[in-house]
């Protein structure tokens, strides 16, 4: 710990609230802070240290949301009063893509000059009794720490503050692929405008917006690489300026640009293991940052200042309060930062979309964070969303997710799939009951193409003793009954059937018993790739010798033939989720020193050889997917380009389509969840290779289903646990979307049922009369 830590007086006793506070950085958010903390207690000493004269700021506009102009307006109706007499306001967003310029109105902004920002909160600071050091350094932390009750960290993203304590904080910070320059021009752009630069040297955009009646903010951002060839990195400042007027001349309409000590940087994303330390906080980004094209720095770090200082009223200690502050802004900043993660690598890849036709792009920027979806967009203008939906193809009243698909000789009536999910509930490896009902409900239920759990190609290849097979004939005859009841009683659902080998996964017991915990007893010997256990306390698996792998291949083979015979209309190969095929693509379990292991394309040869056997045994007409982990999640694995490589080479030899799964390689893994967090994974195969893929990961409402359907990062849509939720899934999606059309069926007995059934008297009468008594 640092020399001159605070800590608690003897009596570990701390004031209820703090009575002296030092706030390290007069940013908006210090700022805003400190004005708030001295307004709830006029006793309170507060002073601000702020390292540049009070006229010096750095960037142009600040876009504020309605929720935090909201949260100002309840906590101090004099700053939201002054901030609404300078706030330009507009509704809509211009997107020109080559050339042509698509408008989708109904947004809502609200945006002021920072420096404008900045005198407004100096003048309440000031107005309250806060004392303001400008041009003034902070003193050492640690001293600030033992002479105040409260230190606030607004020091920024190089915060010195963080640095200084980073063994207790934790930051990480990440450098991204983008170079961007802060500009402005002297004219007010009449919307949120997006407009991208095709030059010889690569893709460059420019992000701006109004600020003042006669001025924009301006963003001009391109990946590293073409930054450095187009010459960039030998300009000085004003030769940087002139040189983006003169690329996004036709944006500015022939005018030039200015700058304010702008210089070309990267974006850094901080995260930080935790915000405070005794009574010292961290506070905006000097805690967090969030990538400018979803927002502002500034809405996050005044937001931050409005739920410290309510925490802070509402604890009766420091160091509690500081608690409950992380605890309430820790999710929230965290879902802006996987938001604004997502908009950040959109436009870091920009140029993977620029051959869609140009609504689609349109569609797909403005949905790039997840955050935008298409019932939003339909909401605030749906013109342009019907629009979009007619250019991709949609009959009128028609979704995207009903739209139709097609796999070789198979049509899939929708973009619907019940995702594979484990069931645990055969009895040797024979599908019963159980999965007559759990798969005949779901293929009731509406979803264009359903898929079995993991069906595995021979009893050792089991991941449990309740996983279904299909390496005998009393399976194979349990397995037709299930397709005959599908085909029959729900025309126009396919099913499909996934096939895999559990490897040195296998032998555990029921998931709900223990998921991946060995067997007490009755175990089956493994086999893998390499001899590496899944886990310290899993079996070691056997590594496969070159007759056992032959072996294998005709395990697959014959299971593929009796799939074929019990009339599945799609085949999956499962090369995934650290199963046995998958055990031989990931450099973490394949340590193998012969043909099949070592370089990459040694890892891929015994999966493509298994593939090759199934394809040449499954009906040509009758599509062949593969299911991959895009990424292990782990240090040193198989990584997003190598997925690439890896769906490059079943598309070579015949897939039809690749579904797009991550991790579960590797026990030490370390996902990044979030909503759709898979998706990109998928969208960027589609684009790069050109082969349809299916999406799957946390897709949880048809909102998503068609936003990633109508953007085009994938063809369709893989959903497991709503599913599980309700088998019907797909078809509430088409009754709560009004639509009736060809792309979903109710079945006859259910149709009495396909209207919401009411959940209330709404037809009461309204009270029109208050008496004063």
């Amino acid at each position: 710990m640092p020399e001159g830590a605070w800590v608690p007086d003897g009596a570990g006793a701390l004031p209820r609230l703090p009575l002296r506070v030092a706030v390290v950085g007069g940013g908006p958010g210090g700022l805003y802070a400190a004005a708030l903390l001295k307004r709830l207690d006029p006793a309170r000493e507060i002073t601000v240290w702020e390292r540049n004269a009070p006229d010096d700021t750095f960037g142009f506009g600040v876009v504020l949301s309605d929720e935090t102009l909201g949260g100002i307006e309840h906590a101090d109706p004099v700053v939201y009063a002054a901030l609404q007499d300078e706030f330009v306001r507009w509704d809509d967003i211009d997107i020109v893509h080559r050339g042509v310029r698509h408008t989708s109105g109904g947004h809502g902004f609200a945006a002021l000059g920072r420096r404008r920002l900045l005198e407004i909160l100096h003048e309440r600071c000031r107005s309250l009794g806060v004392e303001l050091r400008f041009q003034a350094e902070a003193p050492p932390v640690s001293e600030l720490m033992t002479a105040y009750d409260l230190v606030v960290a607004a020091d920024g993203v190089h915060s010195l503050t963080r640095a200084a304590y980073a063994e207790v904080f934790g930051p990480r910070i990440e450098a991204h692929r983008c170079r961007y320059i802060w500009l402005a021009a002297d004219f007010a752009f009449d919307s949120f405008r997006f407009e991208i630069a095709e030059t010889e040297h690569g893709v460059m955009q420019l992000h701006g917006y109004p600020y003042a009646a006669d001025a924009s903010t301006v963003i001009v951002e391109m990946r590293e690489e073409v930054w450095q060839t187009a010459g960039f990195a030998d300009l000085d400042e004003q030769e940087s300026v002139e040189r983006c007027a003169k690329i996004f001349a036709d944006a500015l309409g022939g005018r030039s640009l200015r700058s304010n000590k702008s210089a070309w940087t990267t974006f850094r994303t901080v995260v930080n293991r935790r915000w405070s330390h005794g009574n010292l906080v961290l506070l905006g980004d000097a805690a967090h940052t969030a990538h400018f094209s979803i927002g502002s720095g500034t809405k996050l770090a005044v937001e931050d200042a409005l739920a410290l200082a309510a925490c802070l009223e509402e604890r009766p200690g420091i160091e509690e309060a500081l608690a409950a502050y992380e605890e309430e802004r820790r999710p929230v900043v965290a879902s802006t930062q996987r938001a604004a993660r997502a908009s950040l690598e959109w436009f870091e890849n920009l140029g993977r979309y620029l051959g869609q036709p140009s609504r689609q792009f349109a569609f797909n920027l403005l949905t790039r964070s997840r955050r935008v979806t298409h019932d939003n967009l339909r909401l605030r203008d749906a013109h342009f969303t019907a629009a979009v939906e007619h250019e991709f193809g949609c009959p009128p009243g028609t979704p995207p997710m009903f739209t139709p698909f097609r796999l070789r000789g198979l049509t899939l009536r929708n973009r619907v799939v019940v995702s594979p999910m484990d069931m645990y509930s055969a009895v040797d490896g024979v599908p019963g009951d159980f999965h007559l009902v759990h798969l005949g409900a779901r293929a009731l239920g509406g979803a264009g193409l359903v898929m079995t759990e993991m069906v595995c190609v021979s009893a050792e290849g089991r991941i449990t003793p309740g996983c279904a097979g299909l390496y005998t004939h009393h399976q194979a005859q349990a397995w037709r009954r299930i397709t005959d009841f599908v085909h029959r009683q729900a025309p126009g659902t396919a099913i499909g059937v996934q096939l895999g080998h559990s490897g040195r996964k296998g032998s555990t017991k029921l998931m709900w018993e223990g998921i991946d915990e060995p067997l007490e007893g009755g175990n089956w010997p493994l086999v893998a790739a390499s001899p590496i256990p899944y886990k310290p306390r899993s079996q070691t698996p056997r590594e496969l010798c070159r007759a056992q792998l032959t072996d294998l291949r005709e395990q697959f083979t014959s299971a593929a033939w009796r799939a074929a015979r019990c009339g599945f209309d799609l085949l999956e190969l499962h090369c995934a989720h650290g199963y046995l095929l998958s055990g031989f693509l990931s450099p973490l379990t394949n340590r193998r020193s012969d043909a099949y292991g070592g370089s990459f394309a040694k890892r891929l040869r015994f999966p493509l050889e298994v593939f090759d056997a199934v394809r040449a045994v499954w009906p040509e007409e009758r599509p062949m997917t593969v299911r991959i982990s895009a990424t292990d999640w782990a240090e040193g694995g198989n990584t997003e380009d190598d997925a690439v490589e890896i769906a490059r080479a079943f598309a070579a030899h015949g897939a039809d389509a690749v579904d797009v799964s991550t991790g579960q390689v590797v026990a030490d893994e370390r996902p990044e969840y979030g909503r759709s967090y898979q998706t990109p994974y998928a969208d960027r195969i589609r684009h790069e290779m050109g082969i349809p893929v299916i999406a799957v990961g946390a897709i949880s409402s048809w909102d998503d289903v068609n936003s990633l359907i109508l953007a085009g990062r994938t063809d369709l849509c893989a959903l497991a646990r709503p599913h599980l939720y309700d088998p019907h899934w797909t078809l509430h999606a088409a009754a709560e979307q009004g639509y009736e059309g060809p792309g979903v069926g109710w079945p006859t007995p259910y149709r009495a049922g396909s209207r919401r059934p009411q959940t209330g008297r709404t037809d009461a009468p309204k009270p029109r009369l208050t008496l004063e008594t």
